[in-house]
Formats: C-alpha cells, structure tokens, sequence
C-alpha cells in the first residue's frame, strides 16, 4: 500500500498506535483504508486527524452527496490516487451523478442540474483555485446552510487536503486498488 514509510506490523504497535487502530477499527469508517497507515507512524497526529475526518466525513451537517462531492473536487484537485479511488464509489452511490463526478476528474466544468451540488462546487473551486471565496459564493451558501456548516465545509475540505498530501507524499494507495485514476 505505501512505498515510502516503513510498513507497520501491528503485533509490534505501541500501545498508542494500538489506541488509535482501535478507535478507527470500532467507529463509523470501520476500516483503515486511506491515510491512517501512514499516520500511525504518528500515533498523536494519527488520533486528532481521525477524529477530526470522523468528523469532517459525518458531521458537518451536509448530505453525504455533498460532502462526497467536496471530497472528489479535493481529491481532483491534488489528483489524489487512493482518494479518488476510494471516494468516486461513495459519491455515486450517495446520489451523485457519475456525469459530475467524471467532469470534475477530467477536470470540465460539471453541468449541474441541483443548486446545492453546484453550490459546493463552486466554493470549493473558489478556494482551491483563488485561495478566496467571493462574497456572492460565501453568503448563498450561508444562506443555503448556514454559518457552522459553511466553517464544517471549509475544515472537510482541508481535512481532505491533508488526505491528499498524506497519500501523495507517501506513494500510498487504496486497499485493493490496482488501477490509478490519474497520471503519474
């Protein structure tokens, strides 16, 4: 799964790293797919960030369909092989359209028929790109969701930035993914 770290063996984990496997392996995620093989190599940075992802995953307060969508427009963006990988099966089968989902990977503007996935698209682009949201794009979506979601979309879509990194940085790939979504 990853090239670049050392690869773990859990009968040798501390009782940190042991403390972190467990509380990933018993909640919502079940599984330690992604970056968490990477991060246990840091147990203390391994607990916040698993925790903060339980919460940027679900808790934000947006429909998975949205939040899946700001993963793959992060995922996109940093062409995140094991993101992508793992998020494109989640996104459509919380009700994205696949006709979305593949625009935003080749990287062609979506045509959005729902307000709120172009919505999250736009401020996520916004951002991405400009590293600002415009007033227009900052106060529909407060409006739309409110204030504590739009701060909650703004902490999935740098807690998937760090995903990204994390899996880039380290060679890192998906459990059971033999093809990648973008160049290398």
């Amino acid at each position: 799964m990853t090239t670049r770290l050392p690869e773990f063996d859990p009968a040798l984990a501390t009782d940190e790293q042991k403390a972190v496997l467990d509380e990933i392996l018993s909640g919502p995620r079940g599984n330690l797919n992604g970056p968490f093989l990477g991060w246990i190599h840091s147990p203390e940075l391994a607990q916040h960030a698993q925790r903060l992802g339980a919460f940027c995953r679900y808790k934000t307060g947006l429909p998975l369909r949205l939040s899946e969508l700001a993963i793959l427009v992060t995922a996109a963006r940093w062409q995140s092989q094991a993101e992508w990988y793992i998020h494109y099966p989640i996104a459509l089968e919380a009700g994205l359209p696949a006709a979305i989902a593949d625009a935003i990977h080749d990287n062609r503007p979506p045509v959005f028929e729902d307000a709120d996935d172009a919505l999250i698209f736009d401020f996520a682009t916004q951002l991405f790109e400009t590293k600002r949201v415009t007033d227009a794009t900052f106060d529909q979506a407060v409006a739309r969701f409110g204030h504590v979601t739009v701060i909650n979309l703004v902490g999935l879509l740098g807690y998937y930035a760090l995903v990204a990194m994390t899996l880039n940085t380290f060679g890192m790939r998906a459990q059971g993914q033999t093809k990648l979504p973008f160049p290398e």
